[in-house]
């Protein structure tokens, strides 16, 4: 901190009770803001101006001066740095912590029922409780120690009732003068008065048991008194405050002098029996937690193992440092945070060392097909293009099952890579199968691959719930044979009917939107061999998450556009000037470009004033665009309906489509060069970046249209559709959606449960999550399967089995 600084906190203090002490103040100021540091150069003028004559101003300038003295060193991060911030709770450590614990496999075994036993046999909960705590999920005792303090209350130190401040959380101790009845305008009110010869306080209840309180508050009795102090006229008060009287030393050493943890209501219990039953909780069951990690990680982290780190979170010490537990940044939240993320790391360690081991396919990644097919294509792949392309036939050629992510913003060109993958599995005698998560998808990639097929006399075919059972048979019959070479579907393709002659590359697109263990299950439809997996994502995963859903694959990344792609100009419109909007579209269509509009819902909602396709399409029709033709498609329609539209689209014989997200990925049609998104409001940040990707797909310059209905400037919503105008890097989009939104909502809800932590947090926790990571793959190198560490093993198992599907590790 700079030294002017403390002189102005000293000034201030006690609302400038020591002000008229200090002498010649402004001389001091002065001579220590001459010798600030260099890089605040820029704002020393404004630092002197307010200082010079400080000395001689009134009392009530110097104030306001002071004031504003503050405020710019606020500003500038001239803040107070808390003594205790670097790792303080590590002083009162012992060494013993960091010893590796000895337990049999079979203790540990019995630790893990105990934890798993119902909540109503623990100390002071029985049946009625027990049906309480279920309300807030709380079933066992595990759930109960994992049942986290929300805030945490400084109850230290007695205040003298002289002391209190309006707003201030405070404990007083007192005797009761008066107590009884009181009536305002509008009901009646139970008081009492309470003094500690220093002055006087008012409790106050408005909803109360009389009798209890009457017979509880006798004057003469002395009392306990927490709560917020607030202001009634001139007299000081508490509203319902929490009180203990003298004497009662099971309460007091429970609730008073000392870091007072808060939970979360629970329906019917008080926050003191909350706190009783998991302080019995704690005592009886918390070393129980132990996991096993090795104790050189935490020492070398200078974090703490799960048991030590969950007793202080519910009962920390005095010392500990208020402002870190209730930020969540104490070594004990950090230390929670290391040990969800390193179980993560290690399951995806482990799955990607498995990986590694089972038998692969070596494939020939030169052949006079792959040659041909490049010497074909009408343009030059771009060098980044050519090196994820160099790391995929190193992956295929290697004689282990390739495992990789082949990640790249929308337009980048994954699509001519990944057939130029199919290509050497369908070269050297191997089938391929390629799974996307929609059937327009699916189509999409169906009529883009069979292009390249038909040019390289490749056989591919489309598998999805829309086509007929005769078809059907007949791909079965085909991929049985080993007739058809490659075939793209969605979820159609796990089905038991589906049999490969030699299934050898497996290519699954827009991962994020699958469950975690379908990518395994449709790698099981080989036989004898694991195939090589291509994941291919156009949605930019931020590097928190990668880590995490995609942990055990190795990362590809295109991060090159095509030559001669011109960045979309992005702008943002509100209800009132949206016509400029669609004037615009209509110069594009002018042009003979086309153009998409975009609307989040099919039919009109009684609850949402929001525009729907069914309806505003031929309002648009009507009035917009009376000149030009428009089409509708949305999720609604039939797979058949859907590709009709879609090929009109891309023939030009619709100029406008009016759309709802089924457009959001794989449509490609490079004529279209504006996209209008109505309530883009209602969209997250990724996919409104991927609804844009939709345009820009030609040499012509694009646009997209952001129209936002009742929005503040200072809203969310705003400031997200104002990051979208700023910049096209799909990277940067999608972490600041991250930050936005969180993993879940990110993800969507099929891999939300996949990533619940009880208290990491992918953004805040980031360093964390790298150490735990370098951690848990060091740790499987040395140790692949385990074999040294039996315990840490079989918590592995538990945590994360059916998540992960590890029931291979066993």
């Amino acid at each position: 901190m700079l030294n002017f600084v403390k002189p102005l906190e000293f000034a201030s203090k006690n609302q400038f009770q020591n002000l008229h002490k200090i002498k010649d103040l402004g001389k001091t100021l002065l001579a220590l803001i001459e010798r600030i540091p260099q890089e605040f150069e820029g704002h020393k003028d404004r630092l002197l101006s307010l200082c010079k004559g400080l000395d001689e101003a009134s009392l009530e300038e110097k104030k306001e001066r002071i004031k504003v003295l503050l405020e710019v060193a606020i500003s500038l991060g001239f803040s107070r740095k808390e003594p205790s911030k670097n790792e303080e709770p590590l002083k009162e450590i012992s060494l013993e912590v960091y010893q590796e614990p000895k337990l049999s496999l079979e203790e540990y075994r019995k630790a893990k029922e105990e934890l798993k036993k119902s909540v109503q046999f623990l100390k002071g909960v029985g049946p009625k409780v027990a049906k309480k705590l279920a309300k807030k999920e709380i079933h066992t005792i595990e759930d109960l120690l994992f049942f986290l303090p929300r805030d945490y209350e400084d109850r230290r130190r007695l205040i003298p009732i002289s002391d209190l401040k309006e707003g201030q959380k405070a404990v007083i101790f007192g005797e009761v003068i008066k107590s009884g009845i009181a009536y305002t305008s509008k009901r009646k009110v139970f008081e009492a008065s309470l003094t500690d010869g220093t002055g006087f306080i008012t409790l106050r209840w408005f909803n109360f048991n009389e009798f209890y309180l009457k017979n509880l508050l006798r004057p003469g009795k002395n009392f306990y008194a927490v709560g917020e102090v607030t202001r009634f006229g001139r007299t000081i008060e508490m509203v319902h405050p929490e009180i203990i009287p003298e004497g009662e030393e099971e309460k007091l050493e429970l609730e008073l002098g000392k870091i007072v943890p808060i939970y979360s209501s629970v329906e019917g219990l008080s926050e003191r029996q909350i706190r009783k039953i998991i302080k019995n909780a704690v005592e009886e069951y918390a070393d129980l937690l132990e996991n096993f990690i090795p104790r050189s990680f935490f020492k070398k982290r200078k974090l703490l193992p799960l048991n030590v780190a969950i007793k202080n979170l519910h009962f920390p010490e005095n010392e500990e440092n208020l402002s870190l537990l209730k930020k969540e940044e104490s070594i004990y939240h950090k230390s929670l945070a290391y040990d969800e993320f390193f179980f993560l790391e290690l399951a995806l360690a482990f799955k990607k060392g498995k990986v590694k081991k089972e038998k692969g396919i070596s494939f020939k990644t030169d052949g006079e097909k792959v040659r041909s097919f490049l010497a074909k294509l009408p343009f030059e792949l771009t060098s980044a293009q050519k090196r994820v392309l160099e790391e995929i036939r190193r992956d295929m050629a290697s004689g282990l099952p390739m495992n990789r992510l082949l990640q790249g913003d929308v337009g980048c060109g994954k699509t001519v890579i990944a057939f130029i993958a199919a290509l050497i599995a369908i070269e050297n005698g191997y089938q391929v199968a390629m799974m996307a998560p929609t059937e327009i998808l699916a189509e999409q990639h169906y009529h883009n691959f069979r292009r390249y097929a038909q040019l390289m006399g490749v056989n591919v075919a489309l598998l999805s719930g829309g086509i007929t059972p005769a078809k059907k048979r007949e791909i079965y019959h085909g991929l049985t044979t080993g007739f058809i070479d490659f075939v793209i579907g969605t979820h159609a393709l796990f089905q038991e009917k589906v049999e490969f002659k030699k299934l050898g590359l497996v290519i699954i697109d827009e991962q994020h939107r699958f469950g975690v263990l379908q990518r395994a299950a449709l790698r099981e439809k080989a036989k004898g061999v694991t195939p090589d997996t291509l994941v291919m994502t156009a949605t930019p995963i931020p590097r928190t998450l990668g880590l995490t859903i995609y942990g055990d694959l190795d990362l590809s990344i295109i991060d090159e556009m095509p030559k001669g792609r011109k960045p979309i100009i992005t702008k943002l419109f509100l209800e009132y000037n949206k016509h400029k909007a669609y004037e615009a579209v209509k110069e594009e269509l002018r042009k003979g470009h086309q153009a998409y509009v975009i609307l989040p819902l099919i039919e009109e909602s009684e609850k949402l004033d929001l525009k729907a396709v069914t309806t505003y399409g031929e309002e648009l029709q009507s009035k917009v665009f009376p000149d030009f033709k428009v089409g509708i498609l949305h999720g609604k329609m039939s797979s058949l309906e859907k590709e009709r539209v879609m090929h009109q689209f891309k023939r030009k014989e619709i100029d406008v489509l009016i759309s709802t997200t089924v457009v959001e990925v794989g449509v490609d049609v490079p004529n279209a060069t504006v996209m209008v998104i109505e309530h883009a409001e209602r969209f997250g940040l990724s996919q409104l970046h991927q609804l844009r990707g939709r345009v820009g797909r030609g040499e012509d310059q694009s646009y997209c249209f952001l129209i936002a209905y009742k929005i503040s400037m200072e809203s969310e919503a705003f400031r997200r559709l104002q990051i979208l105008c700023q910049t096209n890097d799909g990277f940067k989009i999608a972490e600041e959606d991250l930050k936005l939104r969180g993993p879940g909502d990110f993800l969507g809800t099929k891999q939300s449960g996949y990533l619940e932590f009880k208290k990491a947090d992918l953004i805040k926790d980031y360093q964390i999550l790298l150490w735990a990571r370098e951690d848990a793959f060091s740790l499987i190198e040395k140790d692949p399967e385990l074999i040294q560490h039996p315990i840490l093993k079989e918590e592995l198992i538990r945590r994360w089995e059916e998540r992960l599907k590890l029931s291979e590790i066993a």
